[in-house]
């Protein structure tokens, strides 16, 4: 059945339902030209290292970013990015503007970043449309996603409802990593959505054995390396944008963002 026809009264009520919030918000965010997933089902591979980095890689070249924290019950961005403002809890819902780049994430609706979010998968999915279907992104080149970790509720959801460009699985070397990152990748892939490349955090240099397995199980490429650098934990600890302290992690992420913007 073509997407835009009417669904059949014999579906499903909930499929039905998500087809209708898909349209309605390929027609609320037509004004963001990509959407891009930053994902894998293993936490502490630094997802959101790579999110924050690649948002303002891509600002620096004039691109128009928006930054989505869809971690939804333990939002860090606003703690990598030192982010004292909270967003007004009125509808539609205005994104902070942090550096040129439009961010958005519970932790900017919350009273205090340091209280639990204590939300079952029902809350979770429907913060996620809040930020979708009521929040003012406005004209954007790029809206990137940062995922919580696993194969649930709220990367289910995102996958589902979001006509995306596309996913970046991030792993590390570890093997253990590299299970999981392939599992997110599949699932994504599973739902008919493209995964644009993998990136090896906490790397050596090279890409492991263990990405490379995973680049080729999801039949895609390596988009580059991010060396292990505790640098990154002092400029996050402090609120700042490792892209703009220090010229060796610029490279490392322009290389990135080079080939999400020209694959091939």
């Amino acid at each position: 059945m073509a997407e835009d026809s009417a669904p059949s009264s014999s579906m499903h009520p909930s499929f039905v339902g998500v087809i209708r919030q898909r349209e309605r918000l390929r027609q609320k965010l037509a004004g963001i030209r990509h959407k891009i997933g930053i994902y894998s089902a293993k936490g502490g591979v630094g997802k959101t290292t790579v999110a924050v980095n690649m948002a303002y890689a891509l600002s620096r070249r004039g691109f128009r970013v928006g930054l989505l924290d869809a971690d939804i019950d333990t939002p860090n961005i606003s703690l990598f990015l030192g982010i004292d403002g909270k967003m007004e809890p009125t509808l539609p819902l205005k994104p902070l503007d942090v550096g040129g780049i439009k961010v958005a994430s519970t932790a900017m609706l919350a009273e205090s970043s340091e209280r639990p979010i204590i939300w079952r998968g029902p809350m979770i999915v429907k913060m996620l449309g809040e930020f979708f279907e009521n929040t003012d992104w406005g004209e954007l080149d790029y809206l990137l996603i940062d995922l919580s970790p696993g194969t649930s509720d709220a990367p289910l959801t995102i996958m589902q409802i979001l006509e995306l460009d596309g996913f970046v699985i991030v792993t590390t070397p570890q093997r253990v990593a590299g299970i999981n990152s392939m599992r997110s990748g599949l699932m994504a892939k599973r739902l008919n959505a493209a995964i644009l490349g993998v990136v090896e955090n906490m790397s050596e240099g090279e890409p492991s054995e263990s990405t490379k397995r995973v680049a080729e199980a999801l039949n895609a490429g390596v988009l580059g390396t991010i060396r292990l650098n505790a640098a990154f934990d002092l400029y996050s600890d402090a609120g700042k944008v490792a892209v703009f302290e220090d010229p060796s992690i610029l490279e490392e992420f322009d290389k990135i963002v080079e080939r999400v913007i020209n694959p091939g």
